[in-house]
């Protein structure tokens, strides 16, 4: 037998949103989000050098 959708429990939301209360969060789901966010300025620094390197790249070309 299924659940209604609205005796449902509240689905928590996937990742962080930014300015979200965090009052209603454990410590474990605390540390969880720093982990998260971590992980996350990790991929957009890696990202941020592969632009500047294409971008180098791609002066360094045109100014030949």
């Amino acid at each position: 037998m299924t659940m209604p959708e609205d005796s449902a429990p509240p689905k928590k939301p996937a990742g962080h949103i930014v300015g979200e209360d965090l009052a209603t969060l454990s410590l474990d789901e605390l540390a969880e989000r720093v982990v998260l966010l971590r992980e996350e300025v990790t991929r957009i620094e890696a990202a941020i050098e592969a632009k500047r390197a294409s971008a180098d790249a791609a002066a360094s070309f045109f100014k030949k």
